[in-house]
């Protein structure tokens, strides 16, 4: 019964393994054994580094182009303080920006976390009247700059603002000190601004999560007695919990990205910082050491939101598909819903907006037509080019990982999605210096070899600002396409290259077509995006040359608000295409068979 031969029986399968034994009785495996081996991960990593396709290519220089900037910020945390502007600041005033910084995030993520969960809760599993409406008019904040709430409510909240003087004539005050009104213009009114704007983040993260949950396990919790309030702490919560997270850190990412706000109440914090060290004492070497030590915040918060997430994964059974359960509210309850959902659609859009439209009426400039065209043609211009740019490294990047699915364009995926966690601010600094520098060195090289001088060839270009842009939002454009591209079979792709295509007919005869939606919503999202961006125009701008939100600011720091309403509404009025988008995916994100 035995098999003498080195033959296996017929119907196994063996790795044929040659082995020789040395005269030091060592045992030797041959190469083919070895090549059969499983690799390690960094021997994986090392195999998919493999320049030769183009694709690779492309992906590597992208990665290298986000990379970059953010190398030279973390070196000049290192370089040595000449001027001493370091040491003072470090002395006298990075406590007080470390703590701002601390209690804005604090203030605006407890701010963005009730509301947001409260009210995605509420349009998801309760039924009161108006909550079709709702569910998608919640979004409506995101239209509004968090830079344009802090002028309109300071306006209205000013001492001669239409708050405080209606307080003085009800009651018969004559004077400030004969009462006391709550300091909109801190650290604490700061938060709730930007927390009214911001909360949507949250609210969509929420909402998808309450979306996608089984069925089975609050049919349980109901089976059990369990009401609403109970299903929702003990059951929905803690399921939610990746959701809230993401959205949550979203939030704090951009209130640490935060310029116009904090820089209009006056409080001291790393973008404001930055910009004046940047601009105030001509120090590019500080604005570095700031700009690095914000990256390491950044950092930390990334890393503390990947840590709570831990190894939790949570996965559906069974009817998943099926209608979720839903409470009908009582007319108290449903009235108590109502007001939960509606206050902060009022304070986060209805109300600023409402405000900016009477000042633009009665106020504002008499000669707006010739200036908003003016910008507006520069936001157009300068957002529809970075929002195509934007769109062709996201479609090279997301495409490259799913041609090649190996640990390097893994690596670069992740890498082209930094850019989005980093301040504008601290990639326009990152971005002076290397620009400077090539310059400087084409300006010598040209000064020597044909004696004429270059001048500034990248510095201070729209070559510069929209540098930034493709960096900062990047992983906007990645994120569209990434879920598209997840819709579309592996099988797809098989039988194309089966077909004998290559796989930039892959990408262009059978992923674009079938991308048309994403692509749409990867191009407005960054449009709008780009139309926001304060900090980075700001500091990379060519001279004369003033966008809708760098007009905006500069006039409402002058505190010509009447002027500063109509391009204000110019942003929030673009703004608003994508949050219509967003409610359609909402109301589409359940299939047929769902809510």
């Amino acid at each position: 019964g035995q098999n003498p031969s080195n033959t296996p029986p017929k119907g196994e399968a063996s790795i044929h393994e040659t082995t020789t034994v040395e005269p030091t009785g060592v045992v030797s495996v041959s190469a083919e054994a070895q090549a059969l081996a499983p690799l390690s991960r960094p021997q994986r990593f090392l195999e998919s580094l493999s320049l030769k396709n183009p694709w690779t290519w492309l992906t590597a220089l992208l990665m290298g182009m986000v990379l970059t900037p953010l190398l030279f910020i973390s070196v000049a945390l290192f370089s040595p303080d000449v001027e001493g502007h370091w040491a003072h600041l470090v002395e006298h005033k990075l406590g007080l920006v470390l703590f701002n910084s601390f209690f804005l995030m604090l203030g605006t993520g407890i701010t963005s976390l009730v509301v947001g969960v409260s009210c995605a809760w509420l349009v998801t599993m309760c039924q009161f009247p108006g909550r079709k409406i709702l569910e998608w008019a919640l979004l409506l904040p995101l239209a509004v700059p968090a830079y344009i709430m802090a002028y309109t409510y300071t306006d209205f909240l000013a001492y001669a603002g239409s708050v405080q003087t209606g307080l003085r004539e009800w009651f018969g005050f004559t004077t400030k000190a004969d009462y006391w009104f709550p300091p909109y213009n801190s650290v604490g009114g700061a938060s709730v601004i930007m927390g009214m704007v911001l909360y949507p983040y949250v609210y969509l993260t929420c909402r998808s999560s309450f979306l996608d949950q089984s069925v089975c396990v609050l049919e349980a919790g109901r089976t059990l007695g369990k009401g609403p309030w109970s299903c929702f702490i003990k059951i929905a919560l803690p399921l939610a919990r990746p959701g809230i997270v993401a959205g949550l850190s979203l939030v704090l990412m951009e209130t640490l990205a935060d310029y116009g706000t904090v820089d209009y109440f006056g409080i001291p914090s790393f973008t404001v910082e930055i910009f004046r060290a940047w601009t105030g004492f001509g120090s590019y070497e500080t604005a570095c050491k700031l700009a690095a030590s914000l990256l390491f915040v950044v950092a930390l918060v990334l890393t503390l939101e990947r840590l709570s997430r831990g190894r939790k994964r949570y996965h559906h059974t069974t009817g998943h598909l099926r209608h979720l359960p839903s409470w009908k509210l009582s007319p108290l309850k449903s009235l108590l819903a109502i007001l939960a959902c509606s206050i902060p659609l009022f304070f986060g859009f209805l109300l600023p907006s409402g405000l900016l439209l009477k000042r633009a009426i009665h106020h504002g400039d008499v000669h707006w037509q010739e200036t908003i065209t003016t910008l507006s043609v520069n936001s157009f211009i300068v957002s529809a080019i970075a929002a195509v740019l934007v769109l062709i490294a996201a479609f090279i990047i997301v495409f490259v990982a799913r041609l090649l699915p190996n640990p390097f364009t893994a690596l670069c995926r992740r890498i082209g999605g930094l850019g989005y966690a980093v301040p504008g601010s601290v990639i326009a600094i990152a971005i002076v210096y290397p620009f400077g520098a090539i310059d400087n060195a084409v300006d010598g090289i040209a000064r020597s070899w044909f004696d004429v001088s270059t001048g500034l060839l990248l510095s201070g270009t729209i070559g510069a600002v929209l540098f930034a842009y493709v960096i900062r939002f990047l992983a906007v454009g990645m994120g569209s396409l990434d879920a598209g591209l997840g819709r579309i079979p592996l099988s797809h792709d098989g039988a194309a290259r089966t077909l004998g295509a290559r796989p930039s007919r892959v990408l262009f005869g059978v992923h674009m077509p079938m991308l048309k939606g994403a692509i749409f919503t990867s191009l407005l999202m960054v449009f709008v995006d780009v139309m926001k961006e304060l900090p980075a125009t700001m500091i990379l701008r060519p001279f004369n040359f003033d966008t809708l939100a760098v007009r905006t600011h500069n006039l409402a720091s002058d505190e010509r608000l009447g002027e500063a309403a109509f391009p204000a509404l110019v942003i929030v009025a673009v703004g608003l295409l994508p949050v219509f988008v967003l409610s359609r995916f909402i109301a589409k994100s359940r299939s047929s068979g769902g809510q």
